[in-house]
This record gives structure tokens, sequence and C-alpha cells, in this order.
């Protein structure tokens, strides 16, 4: 046995009563709304420890609740979403191409294929909803046979893998970034010939232009962007 010493606070109308060490009773007779604080000696029996061992033989399964993780659920998964992105230097001297039309501007991406911002950015994307490397790994800058190679072959590469992998295209929603030109004449043309690139209808395909309203490299018409997000649906 232990002596211990712990502080007790009653609120109470009832008389309190405990036993100190040598198990004299001792009563606290309590007042209505009075607090008492006192420091009262008790015996605390000591629990001998018990080690439980548990060997392999006898162990038994566990009901744990909440979901679990599966090895498989990238090849069950009903749908996959992916995010792309990407950025171009405008400079004189090249081709402007947007989703694979040629739009008239004095200025062109630079870029060790045709430069096409908006279909390099859709690769990514549907590399990315597949957990694949990104367009720069695939298909390096490094690698001669992509010098001035038109996006569209990067877009079919995206498309095998995607039909390969059970997918198709759910939606797809892109925005393009750039002061200069204006895409307003040229919006319907881009976004029908990325939906036949696409193989998907038009209707799943949407295209947005905004200015940089005259900020950072963007806005003072000096490079171009586009993101895209889409959704790749199981077949």
């Amino acid at each position: 046995m232990a002596i211990a010493t712990a502080t007790n606070l009653y609120t109470s109308y009832s008389p309190i009563t405990t036993k100190t060490h040598n198990n004299k009773s001792v009563s606290f007779p309590l007042q209505p709304d009075a607090h008492v604080s006192r420091h009262v000696k008790f015996a605390v029996p000591f629990q001998k420890r018990t080690t439980l061992s548990i060997s392999a033989a006898s162990t038994t399964a566990i009901q744990v609740d909440g979901p679990t993780t599966s090895s498989k659920t990238s090849k069950t998964l009903p749908f996959r979403v992916g995010h792309g992105f990407d950025l171009h230097r405008l400079e004189p001297g090249y081709p402007l191409i947007i989703g694979g039309i040629d739009v008239p501007h004095d200025r062109g991406c630079e870029a060790h294929s045709d430069g096409d911002v908006l279909l390099h950015c859709v690769v990514d994307a549907v590399l990315g909803a597949l957990g694949l490397p990104d367009i720069g790994q695939i298909f390096p800058d490094s690698d001669p046979k992509w010098k001035g190679a038109p996006s569209s072959v990067f877009i079919q590469e995206a498309m095998r893998l995607m039909h390969e992998a059970g997918y198709e295209i759910g939606n797809l929603d892109a925005t393009l970034i750039l002061q200069r030109p204006k895409l307003s004449p040229h919006k319907e043309a881009i976004r029908a010939n990325l939906s036949e690139l696409l193989g998907a209808d038009p209707s799943v395909v949407n295209l947005k232009a905004k200015t940089h309203e005259k900020v950072d490299s963007l806005g003072e018409n000096r490079s171009i962007a586009a993101h895209t997000v889409v959704l790749l649906m199981k077949k």
C-alpha cells in the first residue's frame, strides 16, 4: 500500500466522508454554496502489472471501420482528372499556332516543336490523369526528331495511351492567356480542330481566352500560356 495526497473540491449539501491512512473516518459538512478544498491522505493499492504476450499463432482478425486502400485502385477508377499548364515566349519570326490553327500575328512561340501551347498543355493534362510522365519526358526537346514537329503527333500518342488504359474523354476545359492577338475570331476553329484531334464531341470541349491585363510577360505580349483540366471516363 502507498500513501497518496489528492485535493478534492466539493460543492454539495451533503457531508463528505472519507477515510485517512489509519482508517479513521473524517466528515466534512458543507453548507449551501460552500466550496471546500482540503488535502486528504488516502490509501491507494498498487495493482500488479501483467505482461500480455501474444504469439503470431494466437492472433485473430480485427474488424476495422473505415475505408481501406487497395493496390488496384488505379486500375478500377471510373474516372480520372488531369491538369496541364504550358507557357512559351513569343518571338518574331515564328508562326503562332494554337490548337493546330495558324493564327495571324507578328510573333510566334519559340520552341523545339511547333510551340503549340494549347496542345502541349492538353497532352500534359491527359498524361497527368493517367499518372504518366509529362510531355517533356516522353517527347524531350533534346531529341532531334521532334524538332519542328507538329504537336498533333503528341496528341495522337496521348490518345493512344488513354485508350490503351481503357479511358475516353469525358470533358475538357481549357483557358488561353495572351494579350494579343484577339482570339474571338479564331476560337471556334480552334475548338473544332481540338475536338477532332481528341476524337471528342465538340459539346464536351470548352475553350476560353483571357488577357493578363498588361501584367508581366503575358500582359506585355512577350509570352502566351494555357491551362487545361481534363476528365477521363472509363469505357
